[in-house]
């Protein structure tokens, strides 16, 4: 085994690893940003919507994300507290130009927050205000406003304006996520 060898082998086990849950509502654009967020050969061309859940891996900080990608269609948000127990953190995407399922992404948002196994641990949660690309879309203010960010004390929690198609904003929030689990974790 060579010296170089030994190195890489070295730095491979340097790598931590961290369980990501990618939630919110259908069409928020979730699968997109999760695919702007690969590697370009490993991200696909056409997005579909996701039915149940898909599971892709990306990394960014040394830091290895494997991010469960939730659907959001209602007969399937059930599914998203059988993750809740091994997730190390939370990307909660919120369509910002879809005003009349605000108030429905606050209650799943609400049930997230009280799930005993969210609420018994301090992981962060990144919130995409997503879609900003969009005539009369609200602003990551007026989202933070209307789900009610203030009132999370005991995570902590960081809201990226985003549009999933160019990328803007995702890099920042995934950074800020980043250093989160870096921090919290040993």
């Amino acid at each position: 085994m060579g010296l170089m060898d030994k190195l890489f082998g070295w730095m491979k086990s340097k790598k931590k690893t961290a369980c990501i849950l990618c939630i919110g509502l259908d069409n928020s654009g979730k699968t997109t940003i999760i695919n702007h967020l690969k590697s370009p050969e490993s991200s696909h061309q056409d997005v579909v919507p996701t039915v149940g859940f898909n599971v892709e891996k990306f990394m960014m900080s040394n830091l290895v994300f494997t991010v469960f990608d939730m659907s959001g269609q209602g007969r399937y948000r059930n599914l998203w507290e059988h993750y809740y127990k091994e997730t190390n953190g939370i990307i909660f995407v919120v369509d910002s130009a879809d005003k009349l399922r605000m108030a429905v992404a606050k209650d799943e948002l609400d049930q997230l927050l009280k799930h005993p196994s969210v609420a018994a641990k301090r992981i962060p949660i990144l919130f995409f205000a997503n879609k900003m690309d969009v005539r009369d879309a609200l602003s990551a203010v007026k989202c933070t406003k209307l789900l009610g960010l203030e009132s999370i004390k005991e995570k902590p929690w960081h809201i990226c304006a985003s549009n999933a198609t160019t990328g803007e904003g995702l890099n920042e929030g995934v950074g800020w996520l980043s250093e989160q689990l870096q921090t919290l974790r040993p």
